[in-house]
């Protein structure tokens, strides 16, 4: 038994708060049990530098968690001069992983940039911030359909992020802090809404583990992400089927 009494498979309780923020294209307050992730869509009306004159838009991310976002403060980055290298390292997955959303062709030369801030964490932030970022890109799509921005409709997946671990031998999906820190086997996966994989990363914090250990994990992380999945279409379906669309 888990210590919050979940199943294995079970996430825990998911609330998005949507629009949690006026001025961006795109907001939500994402929280998955004791972690809050606020993310930020914004519409740029430009791309990156190497795509200009390709006719294609760019998404990005950025990552930071606030100074006591954990039980102890931390040095924001901006003081460092520079972004940690384990903010870089979730802010690549999180771009990565929100580029496989979208026809980049069909947003034009413009960028849309994801700002995932974590005001409270308890394990699986990057996984959070791939999951509210994904809500927040399609409400940023949506005000660009309202504003005649889109000739088509460039959303192509829904994507979502879960952290699945082994932990006394038994593969769990969505760790909160105190079972991340015990677990044998560290995986984050990012699924499409059908079931693709989009990444894979992995680490034994100890022993090595085997095929079936990996296979476990993946599944118990699909049943995880198929709950995220069920959450992200409560609030982005109403806002699509007002403008006569359907999630991906």
């Amino acid at each position: 038994m888990r210590p919050d009494g979940r199943q294995p498979h079970e996430i825990r309780p998911v609330t998005i708060e949507p629009d949690f923020i006026r001025y961006p294209e795109g907001s939500v307050l994402y929280r998955a049990g004791d972690t809050m992730v606020l993310c930020n869509a914004s519409v740029l009306d430009r791309t990156a530098p190497f795509l200009r004159g390709s006719g294609e838009g760019w998404v990005t991310a950025e990552y930071a968690m606030l100074p006591r976002a954990t039980d102890t403060r931390s040095e924001r980055d901006v003081k460092k001069g520079h972004p940690s290298g384990r903010s870089q390292e979730i802010q690549r997955l999180v771009g990565r992983s929100l580029r496989a959303a979208v026809n980049r062709g069909e947003i034009g030369e413009r960028t849309i940039a994801i700002d995932c801030d974590v005001l409270q964490a308890d394990g699986s932030t990057r996984t959070a911030s791939i999951s509210g970022g994904w809500i927040a890109l399609v409400f940023a799509l949506c005000r660009m359909r309202e504003q005649g921005l889109l000739s088509e409709w460039p959303l192509t997946n829904q994507i979502v992020g879960v952290a699945v671990g082994l932990v006394g031998g038994e593969a769990r999906a969505d760790l909160d802090y105190g079972e991340d820190f015990d677990c044998d086997v560290d995986l984050n996966l990012v699924y499409t809404g059908d079931g693709c994989l989009i990444e894979v990363q992995g680490t034994a914090e100890g022993e090595p583990f085997s095929r079936g250990q990996l296979d476990a994990l993946l599944e118990v992380g699909w049943r995880g992400a198929e709950q995220i999945i069920a959450k992200q279409k409560e609030i982005v379906g109403p806002r699509l089927e007002k403008l006569g669309l359907a999630p991906p």
